[in-house]
């Protein structure tokens, strides 16, 4: 035995594993099963024993062709190259399979399907992660059921499930991108996948990668998709949205997300450019390019990064990050809460992403569509705020970037004690640590996100060069009917998983709300109790943020300081997120 010490976490005991019995195989020469078949022939596959199978004519219509690389929560995963009726998946068996690379976590395309074709539970098996130099960690990995599984954490759903008997039924389909924990900064040569889950299951493996690390790169500004909205339709228009860097850089990267689509969406180009006024740019834009290409399709649930690109970020500076959508498009991922007035083109107007004048940008948006984060290179990585409406800024001043997080971010930028980390704002208005507001899937008015347990993969373990996650969450599930147990356990569901891929978790405390409409006596217990297990959380916290005594009356504990309220009783105003922000001690957040 030797001992592994990953990042946040105590060393641990891990096996030597220098011989294995065999060499591990690429995991398509280890395909045993057939999921997908030709609408025309559904006899040609049986996915889960009892003549089942996806259609290949509604992945085609997601984009996920054969073949195709699919960019899912910061992993690159390829769809099998393999014609519908042939094999195209694994039934987990403690196969040992080929993935290299350096990372934090390996990627699985999974699903799970049960014994006699009907609604099944999730499949979980224990499998091993093998390094070069020997060593070998394990891991847990859950298929969530094909047919019955969450639609929250999907990666994508279709439409219709193909039965051997020729006709198709109309329940969605889902298929799932899971990561599990690895040793950060060490090389993976293979990884065993779990035994075989018994006879009454299986789980299912399309595809596995390295999520590489991103040391090179730091977060700069992020948001999360919070929902999938109506929005135009747009036809060929281009949208110049406003965001505002925390880290500097000398080059810069963007990144787009489809999230919770069930259709690919093309973007015809895009540009970045320090922002002059309104619409208008300082200087030509930069145009960006994906894979050395001025467009990009994304698939249904998939994400693109944009390729580096010459480009000086300041910090603390407001961007022009322009997007020409060739369209239809009629639906979207958004951020709803952005606090910040952003521009699109008139209809017909075509591509204005080099325009320098703003003069094209005749309408406004108050959202965020399809741009999920602005990365810089180098830097020392960034700090993940992860809450709700009060994070997000709900009730700050339009346009002036006076959230709690931008005002972190000004002091990080003001000293020189600690890092100088980027600051990622991932909350969501009206979210909740243990239940969804939006499903998930299809279009929806409700923008307040699927909960923060669905979401966490994706708008915390993913972020670029995460070290560090403040919670920040749990009124909204207390108002809304939660116990505090229930938020108390979900909480600590959080920080586990956070800190087994290394992350620095910090827990703030709940700030009053005494005066809003539905902030009853019962509502402060509950939130009282969460606030005593923060500030005495035994552990589970790396450290505590106590913004509750930051923004409340001392005459009142239960109330907010009038001078912090926003005047709705529960959002502080510009003056409380200062407060909260100011009392944070930067030493806190340093893993």
């Amino acid at each position: 035995m030797i001992l592994l010490s990953v990042a946040g976490l105590p060393a641990v005991a891990v096996a030597e594993d220098r011989t294995t019995s065999t060499e591990p195989l690429p995991l398509e020469r280890l395909f045993d099963n057939r999921a997908v078949s030709d609408d025309a022939r559904p006899g040609e596959a049986d996915f889960d024993g009892a003549g089942n199978s996806l259609s290949a004519q509604d992945l085609h219509a997601a984009g996920w062709h054969a073949g195709r690389r699919l960019d899912l929560d910061s992993a690159s995963l390829q769809w099998p190259r393999t014609r519908p009726g042939s094999p195209d998946n694994v039934r987990a068996d403690g196969q040992h399979v080929r993935v290299r690379g350096a990372g934090n976590a390996v990627s699985f395309l999974v699903a799970g399907t049960s014994a006699d074709g009907g609604p099944g539970g999730d499949v979980t098996g224990s499998g091993t992660v093998h390094y070069w130099d020997g060593t070998s960690s394990t891991y847990t990995l859950t298929a969530p059921d094909w047919r019955t599984g969450p639609l929250a954490t999907k990666a994508v759903a279709l439409p219709h499930v193909n039965t051997r008997a020729g006709g198709q039924l109309a329940e969605k389909a889902r298929i799932y991108a899971v990561t599990v924990p690895a040793a950060p900064g060490r090389q993976i040569r293979s990884v065993t996948l779990p035994a075989d889950a018994g006879p009454q299951s299986d789980l299912h493996v399309f595809a596995a990668s390295v999520r590489r690390e991103e040391s090179s790169w730091t977060g700069s500004w992020s948001a999360s998709s919070a929902g999938y909205t109506a929005v135009g339709p747009w036809q060929d228009q281009t949208l110049r949205l406003v965001v505002h860097s925390s880290a500097g850089g000398s080059r810069a990267r963007i990144r787009l997300a489809n999230t919770f689509a069930s259709a690919p969406v093309e973007i015809g180009s895009a540009s970045v450019v320090v922002r002059d006024e309104g619409a208008t740019g300082r200087g030509r834009p930069v145009p960006l390019r994906f894979d050395g290409r001025d467009n990009v399709v994304m698939p249904a649930g998939a994400q693109a990064v944009s390729d580096p690109v010459g480009f000086v970020v300041p910090p603390g500076a407001d961007l022009l990050v322009s997007i020409h959508l060739p369209g239809p498009v009629a639906a979207a991922p958004v951020h709803s809460a952005a606090i910040q007035r952003s521009y699109v083109s008139g209809a017909g107007s075509g591509d204005r992403t080099q325009d320098e004048e703003g003069g094209a940008f005749t309408g406004s948006l108050d959202s965020w569509p399809f741009l999920t984060g602005v990365d810089v290179r180098g830097g020392p990585g960034s700090v993940v705020a992860f809450g709700d409406s009060i994070t997000d800024g709900v009730r700050s001043t339009q346009d002036a970037n006076r959230r709690w997080p931008d005002v972190l971010s000004e002091r990080l930028r003001a000293q020189q004690d600690v890092p100088r980390y980027g600051v990622l704002n991932q909350g969501i208005s009206a979210n909740r640590v243990l239940s969804d507001r939006y499903p998930g899937d299809g279009v929806s008015d409700d923008t307040g996100g699927v909960s923060a347990l669905h979401r966490l993969e994706r708008d915390v373990l993913a972020q670029t060069n995460a070290h560090t996650v403040v919670v920040f969450e749990g009124i909204n599930d207390v108002r809304w009917g939660a116990s505090a147990e229930d938020v108390v356990a979900g909480l600590k569901t959080l920080a586990q998983r956070a800190r087994e891929r290394g992350l620095r978790v910090v827990g703030a405390t709940l700030t009053p709300c005494e005066g809003y409409k539905d902030c009853s006596p019962e509502v402060e217990a509950k939130r009282s109790a969460v606030n005593e297990f923060i500030r005495d959380n035994g552990g589970v916290y790396d450290a505590v943020l106590d913004f509750d005594a930051a923004v409340r009356d001392p005459a009142r504990p239960q109330r907010m300081l009038p001078a912090y309220d926003s005047g709705d009783h529960l959002h502080p105003g510009d003056a409380g997120l200062k407060a909260m922000a100011d009392s944070v001690e930067l030493k806190k957040l340093v893993p």
